[in-house]
């Protein structure tokens, strides 16, 4: 395949950025799209140019750093992450806007890369347990019922890609922080820090300037991970408990 790439360069984080516009040719279907931008990045490096900056670590759909927007999608026109999407989903001759998350937590360090700590601090205040375990507890030691261990699966599944944020008109991170919240509030070992947690969590996602929540939905469909969009209203439920608590 030839295609045309539309890509968004900036230097570093203080300099102002621009769409480039580069040609790439032979890319097979079968190659993954961080695989299509290492071909361009060798072009380049070839050229004496610049290599396009990008995140990238597993490139399993594990880690969440392959994070772009690309055509104006979260990731892409699959529901995957972007290093597990292929250029199959293209077609010979297209042209595909490349640019980072937009989001004003998230500020552009160079070309594609994003600075994601944000949902690094999200989690270091209020994203851990103080139940001593010890060692490995025998099977069923704490009775867990089982839909409040699936939701607890179902929630840990977030990879912080930021997905959400980026697809949310309002750059919310709303079904990320609910993620993180229902993951261990519904476990017998997040009680002790229950209210605490969702207080702590949603006011540091407050103070790192994401957006407000109007329930768009966007965020949800964009997650590769399928955290649905009722787990925001879960998070409000226990935020409305733990202010009704602590206020007594």
């Amino acid at each position: 395949m030839k295609l045309t790439l539309r890509v968004w360069r900036q230097k570093n984080a203080d300099a102002d950025g621009a769409m480039s516009t580069y040609e790439v040719d032979g890319i097979s279907s079968d190659m993954s799209f961080l695989e299509m931008l290492d071909t361009l990045n060798e072009e380049l490096i070839v050229q004496g140019d610049d290599p396009v900056a990008f995140d990238h670590d597993c490139r399993e759909g594990i880690c969440g750093a392959c994070s772009l927007v690309i055509n104006g999608d979260a990731h892409g026109p699959e529901r995957t992450t972007t290093c597990q999407l292929h250029m199959r989903s293209f077609k010979d001759g297209d042209t595909i806007d490349i640019e980072p998350w937009r989001a004003a937590a998230f500020p552009v360090v160079k070309d594609l890369v994003v600075d994601r700590s944000a949902f690094d601090r999200i989690i270091q205040s209020g994203g851990y347990i103080s139940a001593p375990t010890g060692a490995a507890p025998e099977a069923h030691a704490a009775p867990v019922p089982k839909a409040d261990a699936d939701s607890a699966f179902e929630h840990a599944e977030c990879i912080g890609c930021g997905a959400c944020v980026a697809a949310c008109p309002n750059g919310s991170a709303m079904l990320f922080t609910s993620a993180k919240v229902n993951h261990l509030n519904v476990l017998p070992q997040g009680a002790p820090e229950r209210e605490t947690r969702v207080l702590d969590m949603v006011a540091q996602m407050d103070e790192e300037g994401f957006g407000g929540c109007t329930l768009t939905g966007e965020c949800a469909t964009a997650c590769p991970k399928g955290i649905p969009l009722p787990s925001i209203a879960a998070m409000n439920k226990e935020w409305l408990r733990a202010t009704r608590k602590v206020s007594r």
